[in-house]
């Protein structure tokens, strides 16, 4: 018993020398980056990090490395890290993590990632179409195509005002196929698509122009469609009436 009591007592003191608690002995703060989306090249972006502490000393990492990349000691909870005028090195998975300012270090979970992308104008911009084109009826399939011209690149496909992450594809060829069964309202919208180079994961061409998906309404079809036969009915029921009312008395 004492000699565990003595074991364990050795441990703490270690511990307390060398000035480290653990990792992940603190809740995880929250990441974002504003704006969001792809980030062109020149473009401003900011990382924030937010903890539920004060007095915290606030890291930023960059794909994974166990090293820091950036460190801010802030009045509140949160630390801004901006990036001003973002260049092709500065797209990748960032997190963060905080640990106390002074005294033993006890350093929180890492945050979950957020991704900086970077687009590059050097890369061409790629082509987008639909098929079928026009006015799309509710329950048909359509095929959105992106068409590059490089054959080893990973397809992203954007919709306007989505949340949701780009869907993505490997290409077939040049291209990639991005198919929508049974199409509702809720697929209609303006949609583009990018592109990334496998080896540059966190880079992106321009995205292409935008093709917008019309889906038909059919309330408003059905009612228009109701207004006409009533119209149609009208007339009909007006020319008999009036042919009725307009042969001789007394015919048969």
């Amino acid at each position: 018993m004492a000699s565990a009591l003595t074991i364990l007592f050795l441990g703490c003191w270690l511990a307390g020398r060398s000035g480290v608690l653990g990792e992940g002995s603190l809740p995880k703060p929250s990441i974002s980056v504003s704006p969001g989306g792809v980030i062109p090249v020149g473009g401003n972006v900011t990382i924030r990090c937010r903890h539920p502490r004060l007095d915290m000393r606030i890291f930023l990492y960059k794909d994974g490395d166990r090293n820091y990349l950036n460190y801010m000691d802030p009045a509140g909870s949160e630390a801004e890290f901006p990036i001003p005028s973002a260049r092709r090195e500065h797209g990748g998975s960032y997190t963060c993590r905080y640990s106390h300012r002074t005294g033993p270090a006890a350093y929180s979970e890492p945050s979950d990632p957020v991704q900086i992308i970077v687009a590059d104008p050097s890369l061409p911009r790629p082509s987008i179409s639909l098929s079928p084109t026009g006015v799309t009826a509710p329950g048909a399939d359509v095929t959105i195509r992106c068409q590059g011209q490089r054959r080893d690149v990973r397809f992203f496909l954007h919709k306007a005002g989505d949340r949701d992450p780009p869907r993505d594809m490997d290409p077939a060829g040049d291209g990639a196929e991005f198919h929508i069964p049974t199409v509702g309202r809720q697929h209609g919208g303006s949609y583009s698509c990018s592109y990334r180079p496998p080896s540059e994961p966190f880079v992106s061409s321009q995205p292409s122009h935008p093709v917008e998906l019309v889906v038909a309404d059919f309330t408003y079809t059905n009612i228009a469609r109701l207004g006409l036969g009533a119209v149609v009915l009208l007339v009909l029921w007006l020319i008999l009436a009036e042919a009725y009312y307009s042969r001789p008395r007394g015919a048969p």
